[in-house]
């Protein structure tokens, strides 16, 4: 970039100088001690009242006691290592499934010339448009007992047992992979497609054949990176909530996020003690896998094979074979798109769901979109639902944008405004759930069973993904164009407004349109934050299928994914035209 903006009366550049501290010293403190109040209110309060409701019991007429009761109860109960056992293998079965599946999706469409690579991508957009707990159901809907596939199976086996028993360990870490593998795909694909050439052009020039180059060469350069997906995955799937939720607890398989799903609904009243401390074993263990994450992405950068060369990484070419990758992206498009889609078509226009046959077809009908439209709860539920988003997605970029700049421009304390934007990364969604509940139980704050708490969790959540679009974008804005605009008499605020802003548009609307998604899908902080008024659409979801109404969970998800679709559409061609890609879930 050039840096003949504008000289001062000496000739001299506006980077020389006085000027050349950008803002002046007590207004980047002002600012850091503003935004440093803002993050410190949203962060700290839930892991104060958490830590303060793990470690303290309230008697009726008597002071709080210390103790820890909460902690024997939790660690005395029969069924936490059970629990604990569980979720390590759901969270490992997952992880392993969702890098074999995504990792072959994405070599094939980034380094091989089998056709068909556009339907990758298209799958990924599609999944983001797709609510958890929908996706979800519709893989119940196919592999329950009554579904196409077992009922197929003993129809053809003349067997009474079923092919796959889906509400047990197994279905859960087959859906659950399936539901992690698009994230799998974009991530690994970055690194695949950023990969220097020249390292497998000389192991080919060696002799090495195409397996041995990919073998010896490929896997093992990119193994930081892959060892470091599967740690995410593992992690995320430790913190998972909706297919533990809907999967094992109606198969009786309890992990650690839905025994404090449990605490806080399966008793009256609430158990929030023993919820408090389960949550903070939770979190010491999310810390202690996220620390051990943070050394494998480290690590993965001494592995980096990028140089300041121009290169086009080489596909290989799989000969006859390519067909076979052809017809495998294909396959992962049927399975993630068009198998729920079509089981979910047909129970939508089913009065109660039964596995496709003659006689049902002739029951089918509209009823259940109609009773979707006619329905005033749901125009309540679409307003809740994108009044938090909207409102999230906007506050979250807002000061993730200036926690950025500070951070970017080295203002004073800038190292733990980063520490507080990133330090909601430990908490997994349940346990923040129980943090902000307990806080504004204890808090005279008229907002607990409204959206305005469950806007307040969602900040929290998502803060470090606004802070990840917003350093990337910040990282490529040079400090000499606010400089140029400070010599010319703006101050600080006005040149981040006038400068800045626009310039960071392109990442900050990729990260508004992420943060807008992932709140219109989410259900680990709604169910447990939302009161009769205040539910969201995946709240709503939830309770359809529990109440066993399939058909209209079918009908009202199917409409609600097509309207978020075209969103995620939109999402992706604005972090494409951005350059932020669609990586930032991590």
């Amino acid at each position: 970039m050039s840096t003949n903006f504008a000289t001062t009366g000496d000739g001299k550049s506006p980077s020389q100088g006085a000027v050349r501290r950008l803002i002046p010293l007590s207004d980047k403190l002002i600012f850091s001690i503003i935004i440093g109040v803002i993050l410190a209110i949203l962060v700290i309060p839930p892991l104060i009242f958490l830590i303060t409701g793990a470690f303290s019991i309230d008697l009726p007429g008597r002071a709080r006691e210390w103790t820890l009761k909460n902690f024997t109860d939790i660690l005395s109960q029969k069924g936490l290592t059970a629990s604990l056992a569980n979720s390590f293998i759901f969270a490992i079965g997952s992880a392993v499934f969702a890098l074999a599946l995504g990792g072959i999706i994405a070599w094939l469409a980034e380094r091989t010339n089998a056709p068909f690579k556009q339907l990758a991508y298209f799958t990924t957009i599609l999944s983001l448009g797709t609510p958890y707990v929908l996706y979800t159901s519709a893989w119940l809907l196919l592999l329950a007992r009554s579904g196409p596939i077992n009922t197929w199976y003993r129809q053809f086996t003349g067997s009474t047992d079923v092919l796959i028993n889906v509400y047990g360990l197994g279905g859960m870490i087959l859906i659950e992979g399936l539901l992690w593998s698009p994230l799998v795909f974009l991530l690994l694909g970055a690194t695949l497609r950023n990969f220097n050439p020249e390292l497998e052009e000389a192991a080919k020039m060696s002799g090495a054949s195409t397996w041995d180059t990919i073998r010896r060469i490929t896997l093992r350069l990119s193994l930081p990176s892959i060892l470091a997906l599967a740690m995410l995955v593992f992690i995320r799937s430790i913190e998972a909530f909706e297919v533990p939720a809907l999967v094992g607890l109606p198969g009786r398989v309890h992990v650690l996020t839905t025994d404090i799903y449990d605490l806080m609904h399966r008793t009256m009243p609430p158990n929030l003690g023993a919820a408090s401390s389960l949550s903070v074993l939770l979190l010491v263990l999310v810390s202690v896998l996220l620390y051990y994450y943070g050394k494998l992405t480290r690590n993965a950068e001494k592995f980096a094979t990028i140089t300041g060369k121009n290169f086009r990484p080489n596909r290989f070419d799989l000969g006859a074979w390519r067909y076979v990758g052809g017809f495998a992206l294909c396959f992962y498009f049927f399975l993630m798109i068009i198998l729920p889609l079509i089981i979910l078509v047909w129970a939508s226009l089913l009065p109660f769901y039964t596995t496709f046959s003659w006689a049902a077809w002739s029951r089918a009908s509209f009823i259940n979109y109609g009773r979707v439209f006619s329905s005033s709860r749901y125009i309540t539920l679409l307003g809740n639902t994108f009044i938090i988003a909207v409102v999230t997605a906007t506050v979250v970029m807002l000061i993730a944008s200036l926690t950025a700049w500070l951070t970017v421009r080295k203002a004073p304390g800038s190292k733990w405004l980063d520490q507080l934007a990133t330090t909601p990364l430990v908490f997994p969604g349940i346990v923040l759930g129980v943090g902000v509940m307990q806080f504004f139980l204890n808090m005279p704050i008229g907002v607990y069973g409204t959206v305005w708490i469950i806007v307040w969790a969602f900040t929290i959540n998502y803060m470090p993904y606004g802070v990840r679009y917003s350093f990337a974008g910040m990282l490529q804005v040079h400090r000499e164009l606010e400089e140029v605009a400070a010599v010319s008499g703006a101050s600080p605020l006005l040149g981040f407004r006038r400068i800045v802003l626009p310039l960071l548009a392109p990442s900050l609307i990729a990260g508004w349109l992420f943060i807008f998604l992932l709140a219109t899908r989410v259900l680990s902080l709604p169910v447990l934050l939302s009161g009769p008024s205040s539910q969201t659409m995946a709240v709503a979801m939830f309770d359809l299928w529990g109440n066993g109404q399939g058909p209209e969970l079918a009908a009202l998800g199917l409409l609600w994914s097509l309207l978020m679709t075209s969103i995620a559409v939109t999402f992706y061609l604005v972090a494409r035209r951005s350059g932020t890609g669609i990586h930032g879930q991590h």
